[in-house]
Order: C-alpha cells, then sequence, then structure tokens
C-alpha cells in the first residue's frame, strides 16, 4: 500500500489564486471585520449584510483558478495516498484535482438550513437570498464555520492525521485553533514538513521551507522518495 500523506492546507495555497484571507489585512476579510460577517451573532443581527458577504465570495470563486500549488497535490495522487485537510472554504483542491478534500471550515459553494444544521444543500456559485429557506421553512445559510461555533469536522480530520505517514503542512501558519491542534495528533516518528513563507509556530522535528505554497511544495515534491 502506498505511503499515506495527509496535507494541512491554509488560507496560503488559496492566496495564490487572489483569494484574501480576513488574517493579511489586520482583522478585515475584503474590508469587512470578521465580526460583522463571519460570527453567528452577526447574522442574527444583520443576515441581509451575511449573505450579501458571502454570495460575493462565492462570485470571487468562480472566476478563481487553481494554481499549481493544487495542482502539484493532486498530482501526488499518482504516487501516494494522500488526503488534504483544508481550513479553505473554496473548492480549487478539488477542482485542481485532488479527490479525497475534507474541509474543516464547511464549503463557499453550500448552503444549510439556520435551524436545522443537518440539511445542507449544493449550492454551486448560486446567492443565498432572504427568503430562501430549507425544506422545514428555515432561513438557508452559508455552510461556514463561523467563530464561536463548533467544528464538526475536527474529529475525523484528527483520525487522518493519526493515519498519516507524512504530514505536510502548506500555506497556514497554524495560528488558528482549533485546527492547528491538529499537528499534536501525528504520530512521534512520522515525518513532519512546513511550507509557508511566513514564520509558523513551532513544530518540534518539522523540516521547514518558508517559501511560497507553489514553490515549496515543488522543492519538497523533488526531494520524495
Amino acid at each position: 500500500m502506498p505511503a499515506h500523506i495527509v496535507v494541512l492546507s491554509g488560507a496560503g495555497i488559496s492566496a495564490e489564486s487572489g483569494l484574501s484571507t480576513f488574517r493579511d489585512n489586520g482583522g478585515l476579510w475584503e474590508q469587512h471585520s470578521v465580526y460583522d460577517v463571519a460570527t453567528p451573532e452577526a447574522f442574527e443581527r444583520n443576515p441581509e449584510l451575511v449573505l450579501r458577504f458571502y454570495n460575493e465570495r462565492r462570485r470571487q470563486l468562480q472566476e478563481a483558478r487553481p494554481n499549481p500549488a493544487h495542482r502539484l497535490l493532486a498530482e501526488l495522487e499518482n504516487r501516494y495516498r494522500v488526503t488534504v485537510v483544508t481550513q479553505n472554504v473554496d473548492n480549487l483542491h478539488e477542482r485542481g484535482g485532488s479527490s479525497s478534500v475534507l474541509h474543516l471550515h464547511g464549503e463557499l459553494t453550500k448552503a444549510r438550513s439556520s435551524r436545522y444544521p443537518e440539511l445542507v444543500y449544493d449550492i454551486g456559485y448560486r446567492d443565498i437570498r432572504l427568503g430562501d429557506c430549507c425544506e422545514q421553512g428555515a432561513q438557508l445559510r452559508p455552510h461556514i464555520v463561523w467563530f464561536g461555533e463548533e467544528v464538526p469536522m475536527l474529529a475525523r480530520a484528527a483520525e487522518l492525521v493519526r493515519s498519516a505517514d507524512h504530514l505536510l503542512i502548506v500555506g497556514t501558519s497554524l495560528q488558528v485553533y482549533p485546527a492547528a491542534g491538529l499537528v499534536h495528533e501525528v504520530g512521534c516518528e512520522v515525518p513532519v514538513t512546513v511550507v509557508d513563507p511566513g514564520e509558523p509556530a513551532s513544530v518540534s522535528r518539522a523540516q521547514v521551507i518558508r517559501k511560497p505554497a507553489s514553490e515549496g511544495l515543488a522543492e519538497w515534491i523533488r526531494s520524495l522518495p
């Protein structure tokens, strides 16, 4: 059986496709405070603003394209078993060719019921508007894990990290919890590689490649057996 590479990816990999992240902009995401667009309280206070914000992000995503980093990860599947655990809410990993992707923080191209979270709908790049309801009559909301909400896929992600033969961390500074805690689930003997141009939080015994995602990934892949 081929070795299992588990990839933890973050906003840095999507940035090369032109998608921004609030942590690069002083707590603003596309000039909005995250507390105005990314909390349950924000949705209760001004649902129209929140829906409009994510409708705009969805349209932006439709125009974005996977970059070489996404495609390099997909090509790894020719030689290894690869699972991507991503903090990103875009679908660029899938569009880049990766076949096994777990989204920790939800997906832009899905909507869910604001009252019945198990009711989730694929909406593609369509808008969600006030008055769009689930089959039980509750308003639809973005299928996004907002600040202050539980991360339902965290336990599954931890299982995947524990099964890794190699842990690759790319495009994330490991500062967003609880996702950042996943690095502590990896086995003591498992090699860990971090690809990020910044100063990622300390990961003991990690090989660190301080380069942007595409450049750093290409370098790392060349070193693989």
